[in-house]
Formats: C-alpha cells, sequence, structure tokens
C-alpha cells in the first residue's frame, strides 16, 4: 500500500506550494532539506534528482518534467488537439521532436530553471505539477530513465481528468500503478498562483450562476485584477477556460471540435460537415461563446482543409476581380474602387462569414500584402489609400454584424447609448452605398433565420424603427435605447420564469392541468424569483401563461411526435411543427440530444432527420 508525505507552505503571498513523496517505504526516507532567511528554499531530493522551491523560481535537475490541465483557447499542438481524449500539457525534460514523424528524443541535458511567471505562462494559470521517480527500474541513464517515464506514465498523465480536478491521490496512484516497480518513489509537486485562484474561483462563481456577469460583478473582477496585478491575457484566458467548462458550452464546443478532429484526419470538409459546424456557430451566438474559440480551432483544424461538394461562389471570383484592380493603375490602366464594387465585396464577405468560407479572407490577406510590398518599392501611396478604404467598410462590416447579431440572439446584451450611435453611423457609411444596403447585408437574412426567437424579432424591429425615426428626428437615441432594454428585461424575465417553472414541474408537479395546481404552482415561482431578486412584484399574467403553453408544446413535441418523425424520417413534419410552435429551437434540439442520449441512439440519425443537414 502506497504511503505519502506531504509538505505545504507559501513562498509568498501570491504563490503556494505542496509537495509530496509517496511509495510504499516513503515514510522511512530523508528527502528534503530547507534553508531560511534571505536565501531561503526548500529542496527536495533523491539519489540523481532533485527540486527546489526558492523565492524567484523553481530549479529541477534529474528526471521528470511538469504537467498540468491544457486552457481552453491557448495554443495547444495540433498532434494534442487532433487526438480529442488528451487533455494534459506534458513536459519531459530534456526532450524534443527530432524529425517530421514526430519521434521523441531524449538527451541527458535535462536540469533548468524557471521563474514563476514563466511556469503560469507557458502552463495552466492556476495549479502546475513538476515530478520526478526514484526507481532502479528505470535505467541508469538520464535518456533512459525519460523514455521509460514516458512509455509507462505519458500517456495517463496525458489523460487523466484527475490533474484538472486537482486530485493528487488520484494521480498518485495512477504514476505509482504503472510503474510495475514496488520500490518506486513519486515525487510530486504543486505550484499554486494564489492571485490568479482568486481570479478564477470568483469568475466561475459569477459566471455559473447564471451564464452572465453584470457590470457590479465584472467591476468587483477588475477590481481584484488591479489589486493584484494580473496581466489582461491572463485575464482573458482564465474566462474563456471557465466558459468553455460551463456544461452548456462544453457540449457546443466540444461537438465542434469532434467534427473538426474527424475532417483534420481526412484532410477534407464536406458539405454535411459545413453546415453542422455553421450551425454550431449560430447556436454559440446563443450560448455567449467567445468566437475565438472558434478561430483557434478553424486555425489548427480546418486550415487548408477543402471543402468537398462547393464550387467557388461566384462573390469569390468578383472579389478577386475587384482587388485585383487595385494594382492595374501600376501599369497605367484606370481602375478605380467605385461604389458599386464596395457593395459587390460586402455581399462577398457577407457570403464567406456564413459559408464559413476562408478563401474571402485568404485573397485579402494576398492583397494587403501585394499592397504593403509595392509602397515599400515605390508605388504611390492612392494604392494604400483605395485599400484602406475597403478595409474602412469592411470594419464598419464586421462591428455592425456583431451588434445586431448580439441583439437578436443574445439575452442581457449590453446595450449603451454609445452603441445605437454608432449603428445609426455605420447605417449612414452603407446607405450612401446604396439605398437599402443596411437592411438587405444584416436584416433581410436575419429576420428570416429560424433560429430567431421572438424577443430577438422584436428587439430587431424596434432598432430598425427606432434607428429610422431618429433620423427622421422623430425619436431620441435615449428613447430607443429605453425601450429595447425595455424588451431586453422581459426577456430575461420570460427566460427565467420558464426555467422555474420547468424546474418545478419536474420536481414537484406530475400534473399541472388545473387551475389549482397551476395557482400554487405561479405562488411558488414568484417566491423564487423574488429570492432571487429577478421581480418586485408578481409575476405577469401573460408571461405565466406563455410558459405553460411552452411547456406543453415542449412536452407534446418530445413524447408523442418525435418518436413518429424518428420513426417516419421525417424532417418535413419536424419542421412543420417547428415553424408553427414558436417554441425556442435552441432549446428543442437539446431535448432531442438528450432524447437520443437516454435511449442510446446513433446521432448521426439526428443530423440527417434535422432540415439543411442533409
Amino acid at each position: 500500500m502506497n504511503k505519502d508525505i506531504r509538505l505545504h507552505g507559501h513562498i509568498d503571498e501570491r504563490i503556494e506550494y505542496y509537495a509530496i513523496v509517496a511509495g510504499e517505504d516513503a515514510h522511512r526516507r530523508y528527502f528534503f532539506n530547507a534553508a531560511k532567511g534571505e536565501e531561503a528554499e526548500l529542496r527536495l531530493f533523491s539519489p540523481g534528482n532533485e527540486f527546489v522551491i526558492t523565492r524567484n523560481g523553481i530549479r529541477h535537475a534529474g528526471n521528470g518534467g511538469s504537467f498540468c490541465e491544457y486552457m481552453f483557447g491557448v495554443d495547444q499542438p495540433v498532434a494534442d488537439l487532433a487526438k480529442g481524449d488528451v487533455i494534459n500539457r506534458l513536459v519531459i525534460y530534456g526532450a524534443h521532436s527530432g524529425d517530421e514523424k514526430g519521434y521523441l528524443h531524449f538527451s541527458g541535458q535535462t536540469g533548468g530553471h524557471l521563474d514563476y511567471d514563466r511556469v503560469f505562462f507557458e502552463g495552466n494559470a492556476v495549479a502546475n505539477y513538476f515530478f520526478f521517480i526514484a526507481s532502479e527500474s528505470l535505467g541508469a541513464s538520464l535518456p533512459m530513465q525519460q523514455e521509460a517515464i514516458v512509455r509507462s506514465i505519458g500517456k495517463a498523465l496525458k489523460r487523466s481528468p484527475a490533474v484538472g480536478f486537482q486530485d493528487e491521490n488520484a494521480i498518485i496512484n495512477e504514476v505509482l500503478g504503472r510503474m510495475g516497480d514496488p520500490g518506486a518513489l513519486f515525487f510530486l509537486f504543486k505550484l499554486v498562483n494564489v492571485h490568479h485562484r482568486e481570479y478564477y474561483d470568483t469568475f466561475r462563481r459569477l459566471y455559473f450562476a447564471n451564464k452572465k456577469i453584470s457590470d457590479d460583478d465584472f467591476n468587483g473582477l477588475i477590481a481584484i485584477a488591479d489589486r493584484h496585478n494580473i496581466d489582461r491575457y491572463q485575464q482573458e484566458r482564465i474566462r474563456i477556460d471557465v466558459m468553455y467548462k460551463h456544461p452548456a458550452n462544453r457540449r457546443i464546443v466540444d461537438e465542434y471540435r469532434s467534427i473538426l478532429i474527424a475532417c483534420h484526419r481526412r484532410g477534407e470538409i464536406n458539405s454535411l460537415e459545413n453546415a453542422r459546424l455553421t450551425r454550431l456557430k449560430t447556436l454559440s451566438v446563443r450560448n455567449k461563446i467567445p468566437s475565438a474559440l472558434f478561430f483557434a480551432l478553424d486555425d489548427m483544424l480546418k486550415k487548408d482543409k477543402k471543402i468537398v461538394g462547393a464550387e467557388e461562389h461566384e462573390s469569390i471570383a468578383e472579389t478577386r476581380q475587384i482587388l485585383a484592380g487595385l494594382f492595374l493603375r501600376e501599369r497605367d490602366i484606370e481602375s478605380v474602387i467605385n461604389r458599386d464594387d464596395l457593395v459587390k465585396l460586402l455581399f462577398a464577405k457577407k457570403h464567406a462569414s456564413e459559408d464559413r468560407d476562408h478563401t474571402f479572407e485568404e485573397i485579402l490577406l494576398d492583397a494587403s500584402k501585394q499592397c504593403d510590398e509595392r509602397i515599400r518599392d515605390g508605388a504611390d501611396m492612392s494604392l494604400l489609400e483605395g485599400f484602406s478604404h475597403i478595409i474602412t467598410y469592411f470594419d464598419r462590416y464586421d462591428a455592425t454584424s456583431q451588434m445586431v447579431n448580439q441583439l437578436a440572439f443574445m439575452e442581457n446584451v449590453r446595450i449603451s447609448e454609445d452603441m445605437i450611435r454608432s449603428l445609426m453611423g455605420n447605417r449612414y457609411a452603407f446607405e450612401e452605398l446604396k439605398p437599402g444596403l443596411f437592411g438587405e447585408i444584416f436584416i433581410d437574412g436575419l429576420m428570416k433565420n429560424k433560429y430567431l426567437g421572438r424577443y430577438g424579432q422584436r428587439k430587431v424591429a424596434a432598432l430598425i424603427k427606432g434607428l429610422r425615426l431618429i433620423e427622421e428626428n422623430r425619436l431620441t437615441v435615449t428613447t430607443l435605447l429605453e425601450e429595447l432594454l425595455t424588451i431586453d428585461r422581459e426577456e430575461r424575465l420570460a427566460i427565467a420564469l420558464l426555467n422555474h417553472v420547468r424546474e418545478r414541474i419536474r420536481n414537484f408537479y406530475s400534473n399541472y392541468s388545473t387551475r389549482e395546481d397551476q395557482e400554487a404552482l405561479r405562488r411558488e415561482v414568484t417566491e423564487d424569483l423574488r429570492n432571487s431578486k429577478l421581480i418586485s412584484g408578481g409575476v405577469p399574467d401573460r408571461l405565466f401563461d406563455e410558459a405553460i403553453v411552452t411547456i406543453k408544446k415542449e412536452a407534446m413535441y418530445l413524447h408523442n411526435l418525435f418518436p413518429i418523425i424518428l420513426a417516419r424520417k421525417d424532417s418535413s413534419l419536424r419542421e412543420d411543427f417547428l415553424d408553427n410552435s414558436g417554441l425556442d429551437r435552441f432549446y428543442v434540439e437539446e431535448l432531442e440530444r438528450e432524447y437520443f442520449e437516454l435511449h442510446q441512439l446513433d446521432m448521426e440519425e439526428l443530423y440527417q432527420i434535422r432540415k439543411g443537414l442533409s
């Protein structure tokens, strides 16, 4: 049976350490010494190995390495990302990839030192592990020991959930259980950044409570970051990691990643997979998942993958022609980018964004490089001015698209007078190019989007009408802002009410069809919402009745209609119901997914039934 001895302490107010020696006879070994004073340090050792914790960082020599849980949204080797089940970063001292096939080579140069900033920058922002192993079975030379360690425990350490849970007992059992040497000693060291942990835990508590951060709470996070001097990069990676780990977000991102991994292994993406990726990106907007998560995955796994079965859209050809025209002046050919060209480019950008076609961005990047090179070689500055004019409109497109989509698909979106004024300015610029262009690019397709809920429709309609009235001096920005905030507050209340009613019905009310049951349900839900400070008075009759009707429709669909749809593989019946029921498609798809998981059905059948994905 394994025994262990543990030391715990603080280097300073920022760095906390745990040192553990585990093995059958760990309690009989002398394995550490400590120095005090200005040169204070803790040294842990075995024959040929040592790990030293100092005020400024750590030193190491001998065998072993470090490991930590990968933080989502930061650099992760494609080889690890593509395997899917690799969740931890593992560094073995002296190991390096020596050829194109990725085989590891080991050297005897394993010693080194790291300061604490580097530890928490290159590894996990909160907790990192270091280790070495004392075992006669590893071999005599350091390269032999390191190779033996990788072969025996490398795969386990890269895949073990215990690392993320910081479960040292489980880590110890996994490592010693694979060593095959009863006399082995496992030296494990955990370093914790206490300041980062406070920021992480606070953000996690706030975000997991209701999946959003209020202005007051965010100001509290800023105060923590300022007090501990946490840089913006660490704040961002912590927030992204927490948001990824929310169960509702993780399902979407993991499904997106699994599709890309399959495409990466084949070297191509078919039209069905591309449609699924697009749908998941739509879901991500609703779930407030940072686009950076998907961009990172796209860059690593989708880059250079050919989309099979999709011909190049004519807008891509037009883009090539228009941007090529920028460089014709050098050959004394008059070629001006006019309003019609800009409109075509904007529609090309819209098409590329909707179809996830990276060709457009590649063409733009190539044009940018050519422009820079020719300006450097003495070309007329009008070339740069023409290209900058195009980029300005693309920036307006990105900003407007983001604001309109957030307003349409998110509840509790941050709406401000500055946002409305920015939209007014961008709308004016687009309308100058072509009357009605703003609606064509940003609104017409959006209002036909089947995932757009009724509150999203109300907010977008109010925005468009309000912008027009402001332009006609018949409405103020402040009045439009209040109208949008009123709709947003009602949406938040309706969602909270629906969730509370669902929870109550699931746990306490097997039958809620009678008026008496519904009145009792209303009283309990009202009390819950008051305790949560979501309301101060009563629940509006209209919203409560809508919640009951919605839940009845969902139950009828899941228990009565959905099994028929599956048996008949009838996607038209599904679409007809969803179009006419007014149910939230995002939530219905969650119900469908849970139904398939509960009955252990093949998810591929669900993809085929969903209209537009076959």
